[in-house]
């Protein structure tokens, strides 16, 4: 909501701009002897914003609208910092006093295999090989990924993902697409790419939806994932199932945190990763019904190389 200075100056506030009911009322209606009031969630064209009020000492009035999708975004980006950094941080702790020790479990229990007869004894010993082999890989997947950029489409990437999950679930989950056919290539590694699109839409359909959208938009002016003047790509997956539990939404994109019993929790917790390595973020959302996920993935001026 942009107001030139010589428009405005002299001009009641109702006159130049489209105010909420809720602040004109107050405007209207602010006693003499009260210094400030803060209203909350405003709903302006622009979005919802905070307002303070302040009465000055020559009586006027003074009005700070603080942006909160703005202030959300810092938020959360500052919490993609935080996760991924503990993430690094396990994962050099993880493979320093995990993987060593687990070697030598495995080596054992190979020697066991070739030394045992065929039985239950080496069947168990080359379950032990196969159990160390699954957390080895597993630890490995926390490693900091070597991004393979280059110019790429995300429509056939996400078409490919969306048509895998479509035949994994056929008839128990509907499917949509809803995509912005302005959207560029941008300067990625597809196959990172492709697998958080493809960990989001498979979250949905596990967490119980019959419905899935996934649905992509361009966002101008996204100065807080990148400097300049740069844009960013929002592609959202939304589900219509019983949502996330409250109890695990602010550690969602942590290590180890899921709400499914066979759930590794580390899908979200490396999406994210691969999100923040191409300058993007991934947030969640909870809906009336069900959830959002955003991943936001900046190009044009500013795109992370």
């Amino acid at each position: 909501m942009l107001i030139s200075r010589d428009r405005a100056c002299g001009r009641q506030l109702f006159e130049v701009a489209e105010i909420p009911r809720e602040l004109r009322e107050t405007l209207m209606s602010l006693p003499e002897n009260r210094q400030s009031v803060r209203l909350h969630e405003l709903k302006f064209p622009g979005g919802l914003f905070d307002c303070a009020i302040e009465t000055m000492e020559d009586g006027d009035l003074l009005l700070e609208l603080h942006d909160l999708e703005w202030e959300k975004m810092r938020l959360r980006l500052q919490q993609r910092e935080l996760q991924t950094g503990m993430l690094e941080l396990l994962s050099r702790n993880l493979g320093h006093e995990v993987r060593n020790p687990l070697g030598g479990i495995r080596g054992a229990a190979q020697m066991l295999a070739e030394e045992l007869e065929d039985g239950e004894l080496s069947t168990l010993a080359r379950l032990i090989m196969r159990e160390s082999d699954r957390i080895d890989e597993l630890i490995q997947r926390f490693g900091q990924q070597e991004l393979d950029r280059r110019e790429m489409d995300l429509y056939p990437l996400m078409d490919e993902a969306f048509d895998l999950l479509a035949v994994e679930f056929r008839d128990s989950v509907r499917l949509d697409r809803d995509y912005d056919p302005s959207i560029p290539p941008i300067l990625g590694d597809s196959i990172a790419i492709r697998r958080v699109v493809l960990n989001l839409l498979r979250n949905a359909c596990q967490a119980g939806a019959s419905e899935v959208l996934i649905r992509t938009r361009v966002e101008h002016g996204a100065t807080l994932l990148q400097s300049g003047k740069g844009s960013v790509i929002r592609l959202d997956v939304i589900d219509n199932g019983p949502g996330v539990p409250e109890s695990l939404r602010s550690m969602l994109f942590l290590p180890f945190v899921t709400g499914r019993r066979d759930g590794t929790g580390l899908g979200l917790a490396i999406s994210q990763q691969i999100a923040s390595a191409h300058g993007g973020l991934l947030t969640f959302e909870s809906l009336e019904q069900g959830s959002r996920f955003s991943l936001y993935l900046p190009f044009g001026k500013g795109e992370k190389q």
